[in-house]
């Protein structure tokens, strides 16, 4: 399987990635054999930056299994950052909004592969594999996932205010017209915006938090 981060991350937050290189690193994931464990010098937790020769990794988890994954990642002493988004779900005629990982089936851990057992990880409830290059987990390009938790409040979930602009298209993350695609009218300084979308062959302006519009590039 392969999954180019980079791509994925530009697509969803454009503005956030000045600092990273434009070269896009394309992630492969493979199977290695689980071994080692973890000891207790590792920190828990996404700090703003990391000490070398730290870097941060992504893991692929089990479907519907990306906290569980991270609950156990940080029970073994290690920082893990799991970037959400609000998404509202629909069944029953009830509408419900939730806290939702921003990239399905995906989280970031903190490693020293020098002094870390990182194969272990591969054993982890809720993992399926690290995201790998070869025979060595890959690391996400510097500057990717400090951009993301510098985007993030303290639930984890990304405020994305930063990467909106007046008449761009947007995507409505949630409440009663979540996956439509909008145009952003107008964004005040208390974090609402107004946008413009097409119902019925007609424009239709609706208010809504910035933090459930979604930028599109």
């Amino acid at each position: 399987m392969r999954w180019s981060l980079c791509a994925e991350f530009r697509a969803r937050v454009p503005d956030a990635t000045e600092h990273v290189s434009s070269r896009q690193v394309t992630l492969v994931t493979s199977n290695i054999h689980p071994s080692d464990t973890f000891g207790e010098s590792s920190l828990v937790g996404p700090p703003s930056s990391l000490d070398d020769p730290q870097r941060w990794y992504a893991v692929h988890t089990r479907a519907l299994s990306e906290i569980r994954a991270q609950a156990h990642l940080e029970n073994q002493g290690l920082r893990t950052f799991l970037p959400l988004r609000r998404k509202t779900v629909r069944h029953a005629r009830r509408i419900t909004t939730v806290d939702a990982p921003y990239f399905p089936r995906y989280l970031f851990v903190a490693l020293d592969l020098a002094r870390h057992p990182w194969r272990s990880i591969n054993g982890t409830f809720g993992v399926s594999r690290l995201v790998m290059q070869g025979d060595r987990p890959q690391p996400v390009p510097r500057g990717v996932v400090e951009a993301l938790i510098s985007s993030a409040d303290e639930n984890g979930i990304l405020q994305l205010g930063h990467a909106l602009k007046i008449g761009a298209p947007v995507r409505m993350m949630a409440g009663a017209f979540a996956d439509h695609l909008a145009i952003l009218d107008h964004l005040d300084e208390s974090g609402r915006v107004r946008v413009l979308l097409e119902l019925m062959g007609r424009q239709v302006s609706v208010s809504a938090d910035c933090g459930d519009v979604l930028p599109i590039t």
